[in-house]
C-alpha cells in the first residue's frame, strides 16, 4: 500500500437522467463556437451519436464529425484522425464513443502543437500539454477511459499496445447517459463490464493501492458483482445498466488513483499482435492472474468478499475460504457472460508461446504493480494455461 498519493479527477462528472443534456450548458459555458465530435461509425450508425448533436446544436455550436478510427487502433492511425482534427480546428473536443474513440479524443487534446506526435509521446509521454479541453461520453460500461489520464494504442513493430500516460489527458468534463449503453450487443457489453471488473479487482490487490483507489475500487466491484449479469442479459435493465456506468467510471478511478498489473500487462499482447479485444483480452488472463496472486493477497480479497458478498448466510469464515469464493466468482461470471477463456478460439498457435512471454514481461509499468513478482517463468506458466 502506497503511503503518498494523488488523484486527478474531471473539474465535472454529470450522471442520472437526460444527462447529455447537460452538454448543451457546459458549450454555452464555454462559449464553444466550433465543436469536433470524435465517434466511430457503429455509434453514429446505431443513432447514439443523434443525442450528442442535438446537444451540440442547441448550444449554438458549429460542429464536424471525425468517424474514420478503426477498432483496437494503431498510433499511425490514430494520428491520421488527428491530423484531420488539428485541419479541422476547434476550441472544444466532444467525444461519443468506447474506449479507443475517448482515448482519440484525450490524445487530440494535447497534439495541437505540430512539435510532436504520437508516436513521440510513446517514447516521452510528459511532454503533452493539454491545449483544447474535452468533454467524454462513454457508450461502453467498462473501459474507464473517460475519467483515466490514459491513452491505449497498438504499437505493430512492437506487437504489443502501450499506454502513453500524463495528467494533462485527464477529461475535463464527463457525461454518463445510461441511454448510450442500452443497445450494447450482449458480447460487448460482457467483454467491456469484464475490463471494469479487472480494473477494480487489480486496482484493490496492486502494490500500489491507497486509500483513494480503495474507495472506489471496492464500490465498484460490489456494484459489477451483483450487476453485471442482469446489465449484460437484459437490455431493458435501466438500473443495471446505470450502476455498470458508475461502476466503469469507479474503475477509473482507481486507476488513475493506482493501476493496473499482470491481468492488463500480460495481455496487452493479445491485442497487440492477435487484435484480440482488449475486455476479451483481460477476461482470458482475469482468473489465471488472479489465482496466482491470491497467496500475496488473500486478506485483501477477503475483505471484496465481506464487502460483496449479499448473502445474508455468509458461510465463508477464514481468508483461504473468503478469497476462494471471489477468485470463483470470476470464473462464474467470465462462464456466464460466455466469454472465451482460451486462446484456441483465436487460433493463436501453441509456438507463438516465447513471443507472448518476451512481450508480456515488457510491460513492467504494470508488473511492478503486481501483488507477486511475475518472473518469465510465471508469465510462461500463465499463458500456457490459455492456450
Amino acid at each position: 500500500m502506497l503511503k503518498a498519493y494523488e488523484l486527478k479527477m474531471p473539474q465535472a462528472v454529470y450522471g442520472g437522467e437526460d444527462a447529455i443534456g447537460r452538454l448543451t450548458d457546459i458549450l454555452r459555458r464555454a462559449g464553444a463556437g466550433r465543436v469536433a465530435l470524435f465517434t466511430d461509425r457503429g455509434i453514429e450508425g446505431a443513432g447514439l451519436l443523434a443525442l450528442v448533436q442535438e446537444a451540440v446544436e442547441a448550444a449554438g455550436a458549429e460542429y464536424y464529425v471525425l468517424r474514420d478510427l478503426p477498432a483496437e487502433p494503431t498510433y499511425s492511425q490514430v494520428q491520421a484522425l488527428i491530423d484531420s482534427f488539428k485541419a479541422g480546428g476547434a476550441d472544444m473536443i466532444v467525444a461519443c464513443g468506447g474506449g479507443s474513440v475517448l482515448d482519440a479524443a484525450k490524445l487530440a487534446s494535447v497534439l495541437v502543437t505540430d512539435a510532436y506526435g504520437v508516436k513521440e509521446l510513446l517514447d516521452d509521454p510528459a511532454r503533452a500539454k493539454k491545449c483544447v479541453p474535452t468533454v467524454l461520453i462513454p457508450t461502453t460500461a467498462g473501459t474507464g477511459a473517460e475519467v483515466t489520464p490514459n491513452a491505449i494504442v497498438a504499437v505493430p513493430e512492437r506487437e504489443l499496445k502501450v499506454g502513453i500516460v500524463n495528467p494533462n489527458m485527464v477529461a475535463d468534463h464527463v457525461i454518463l447517459d445510461a441511454r448510450l449503453i442500452k443497445g450494447l450487443p450482449r458480447s460487448l457489453a460482457a467483454a467491456t463490464g469484464v475490463d471494469a471488473l479487472a480494473h477494480c479487482i487489480e486496482c484493490f490487490t496492486g502494490n500500489k493501492a491507497n486509500p483513494f483507489s480503495d474507495l472506489y475500487a471496492l464500490e465498484g466491484l460490489d456494484l459489477i458483482l451483483n450487476n453485471i449479469e442482469r446489465a449484460c442479459d437484459d437490455p431493458d435493465a435501466m438500473e443495471e445498466k446505470n450502476r455498470m456506468q458508475i461502476a466503469a467510471y469507479y474503475g477509473g478511478l482507481a486507476i488513475t488513483a493506482s493501476g493496473t498489473t499482470a491481468v492488463h500487462a500480460l495481455s496487452y499482447p493479445l491485442g497487440g499482435k492477435y487484435h484480440i479485444a482488449h475486455g476479451v483480452s483481460n477476461a482470458i488472463l482475469l482468473a489465471p492472474v488472479m489465482r496466482f496472486n491470491a497467496p500475496a493477497c488473500r486478506e485483501r480479497l477477503a475483505v471484496v468478499y465481506d464487502r460483496c458478498c449479499h448473502d445474508p448466510e455468509k458461510t465463508c469464515r477464514t481468508p483461504e475460504e473468503k478469497s476462494g469464493w471471489v477468485l470463483r466468482r470470476l470464473e462464474g461470471i467470465v462462464a456466464h457472460l460466455n466469454i472465451p477463456t482460451s486462446l484456441k478460439e483465436f487460433n493463436v498457435p501453441a509456438g507463438d508461446l516465447e513471443g507472448l512471454v518476451e512481450a508480456g514481461m515488457q510491460v513492467q509499468r504494470l508488473l511492478v504493480n503486481n501483488p507477486r513478482i511475475v518472473t518469465a517463468d510465471d508469465a510462461r506458466a500463465i499463458y500456457q494455461q490459455v492456450l
